[in-house]
């Protein structure tokens, strides 16, 4: 008799993670990989990516759960038995993690959010969505900038002695203050480490600005890899802070362990990764709102649809669009 297992997909813009977990919650495979402007094409590589690593393991996945921007889509293309926002995911399972937790600071490559927790229960939270300064796309940027690996960013951070000041407040001040700087002579190591520091104020004046921050604290996202980061943050909030090695696929965990609280199993079909997707926006029409809908083909049927604010586009959608 086959295990149970059950499948987490985290679909980001610019990256996308995904989990296989048994039914003890303990990680059996995962996989982290670029979006590239396309979840469908990614979300179809990463489950053909998890079906190899599970295939010898004696466990079947019966019940998938998205989250990220793109969780509807990849929700509809995956059969999905639930989708959740990214706050819910990441909130669930951070605290499975780690079940003390009262605050996790999460910095993606393009936004950033901070969820407070009290009792394992979220109480308070925020997002960033606006602005690059404070996210992982800002720090790849300024690394080639300056010629190096975004990789080595944090261990160079570590070697400074006097953080050169960046203003960091919106992402072309912050370019054009480390162009400066550099120009004035302050060391590369001094510049970075400033970068580091930069972010870490940006992120808290911003998106925890009024929030009370109480220890455990949880980093998450691919900027936690930065160690330089980690430690602006800790001399920041005067707490440690804690990166899991597994903080990156926090999302795509939540929504597995959400898959299997959700009690509907059927057994998934990893085939998926081999048929053909694809969307379509299309404009309603049906009246003055003009809503904007997104039709979800497989091969030449469609599937899904969604985007209506009113209750003609509701009804009509599906038939309408299906020739479209």
């Amino acid at each position: 008799m086959r295990k149970k297992a059950y499948l987490g997909i985290d679909i980001g813009s610019i990256s996308t993670k995904g989990v296989v977990i048994d039914g003890g919650r303990h990680i059996i495979a995962s996989e982290y990989l670029w979006t590239e402007g396309n979840p469908v094409e990614a979300s179809k590589r990463l489950i053909g990516i998890l079906a190899e690593k599970i295939k010898d393991t004696g466990y079947e996945v019966v019940s998938v759960g998205t989250t990220g921007s793109a969780r509807k889509l990849i929700g509809v293309i995956t059969g999905a038995s639930v989708v959740k926002n990214e706050i819910t995911a990441h909130a669930v399972g951070t605290i499975t993690m780690y079940p003390d937790v009262r605050t996790i600071f999460e910095i993606g490559g393009q936004d950033s959010k901070i969820i407070l927790i009290e009792d394992g229960i979220v109480v308070d939270y925020a997002m960033n969505t606006l602005c690059a300064a404070g996210t992982g796309s800002f720090l790849s940027s300024q690394a080639a900038r300056l010629g190096i690996a975004v990789e080595e960013f944090g261990t160079i951070a570590l070697s400074s002695k006097n953080p050169t000041p960046i203003a960091a407040r919106c992402t072309v001040f912050a370019e054009s203050d480390l162009v400066h700087k550099a120009q004035i002579g302050h060391s590369k190591e001094d510049i970075i480490a400033g970068l580091c520091k930069a972010v870490v104020l940006n992120y808290l004046n911003n998106v925890g600005k009024g929030k009370k921050i109480y220890p455990p604290i949880v980093f998450q996202g691919g900027v936690s890899k930065n160690i330089g980061v980690v430690r602006a943050f800790e001399n920041a909030t005067g707490h440690p802070v804690i990166v899991d090695k597994n903080g990156h696929l926090t999302g795509a965990f939540g929504a597995a362990i959400l898959a299997m609280k959700s009690g509907k199993e059927k057994t998934f079909d990893f085939s998926v990764a081999d048929t053909d997707f694809k969307t379509k926006g299309v404009t309603c029409g049906l009246c003055a709102n003009n809503c904007e809908i997104i039709c979800v083909y497989q091969g030449s049927s469609l599937i899904d649809a969604w985007g209506n604010k009113c209750e003609k586009g509701a009804v009509q959608t599906k038939r309408q669009y299906a020739g479209a």
